[in-house]
């Protein structure tokens, strides 16, 4: 497989890398025991990099992360990790803020590494900017952390482009991790340009919308009360409908190209540049080796053009987030 670095100082990655929310949390019920054979299938399949939160289920999918790597010694030296970390949770599961004061900093990665088994996380990120502490401080403390051989490297999570100039300036920033994808083009503007500036590589997840453009969603898709897609503005309603149109159009094109709908999704962000990581979010083997199969589908200007006219900029109908999510975005601002 062939690799890409995350920024001018990150680690090398597949192209594709496997976010491994939906394995314990968000996406309603899920199989373990699939998930840990997904991780294996894909650490086989050459993907290197896998994704995580320590808000995740509480702290279930990095003790699942941790039980894949341990079934199989030696996988653990082939794998990066990226850790998110900050978001603050509820016994009922809610979300109820954001900690990236230095010394939660460093509590969460204590419990973290507990939960992994490793003794240092490669990409360790704030999930999403602290209003009421300077991202220096925040970034300073990972730095702290890097020092000390817990962390390896730092990466930033939904952020704007002033703050990641700001975290730039206080050390070496590896990777964004952001939303982008055919429905979620708004890194496009100044976002992804000031990445390219300072060398900062994206990892894209929601590359398939959650699902949206996968090909595989209809009107009739039953979602469980856990899953949070049955709350997202592009997942209800009339803009379920204008989103469901969009991916028809989408699926045209692909099917003269003999590919799915998934396939030239993904094809499609990689296709931004080589400096983007594609996180997809397979919970079972069939979709993750769907996925991978967008690494052989080379798009010409003309298919990018025609992609283009099907799914333009902006056409996406709803937001990415219920509107109290989204007003915690420091990259939508």
């Amino acid at each position: 497989m062939t690799t890409r670095t995350l920024g001018s100082n990150g680690p090398v990655s597949a192209p594709i890398g496997l976010g491994c929310m939906g394995m314990s949390d968000l996406y309603g019920p899920a199989d373990e025991a699939e998930g840990v054979a997904t991780i294996h299938a894909a650490i086989d399949a050459g993907i290197t990099l896998l994704d995580t939160g320590d808000f995740y289920g509480m702290g279930a999918n990095e003790l699942l992360i941790r039980d894949a790597l341990r079934a199989r010694p030696g996988d653990r030296d082939k794998v990066t990790i990226s850790v998110k970390f900050g978001g603050l949770r509820g016994p009922d599961g809610a979300w109820i803020g954001h900690d990236a004061r230095p010394v939660a900093v460093k509590n969460f990665v204590a419990y973290s590494l507990k939960r992994l088994g490793t003794d240092h996380i490669d990409v360790y990120r704030p999930a999403r900017l602290d209003p009421a502490v300077p991202i220096e401080e925040t970034v300073g403390a990972i730095g702290e952390l890097v020092t000390a051989g817990y962390v390896r490297h730092i990466g930033l999570s939904e952020v704007g482009a002033e703050t990641i100039r700001r975290a730039a300036a206080t050390h070496p920033i590896a990777d964004l991790q952001i939303e982008y994808s055919l429905l979620s083009r708004g890194i496009e503007a100044e976002i992804l340009p000031v990445c390219r500036e300072l060398g900062i590589g994206v990892t894209a997840y929601g590359v398939l919308a959650r699902g949206l453009i996968s090909g595989h969603w209809s009107r009739e898709r039953p979602m469980a009360a856990d899953d949070f897609r049955a709350h997202s503005p592009r997942h209800s309603g009339a803009n379920l409908d204008a989103n469901l149109a969009l991916v028809e159009r989408l699926r045209e094109v692909a099917e003269e190209r003999g590919v799915s709908v998934a396939q030239i999704a993904v094809a499609w962000v990689l296709a931004q540049g080589d400096d983007i990581v594609a996180l997809v979010g397979a919970r079972r083997r069939d979709r993750l080796t769907e996925a991978l199969g967008a690494l052989d589908v080379t798009l010409s200007a003309d298919d990018l053009a025609r992609i283009e006219r099907a799914v333009p900029a902006g056409a996406a109908a709803g937001d990415r987030y219920h509107p109290t999510l989204m007003a915690m975005l420091d990259s939508e601002r």
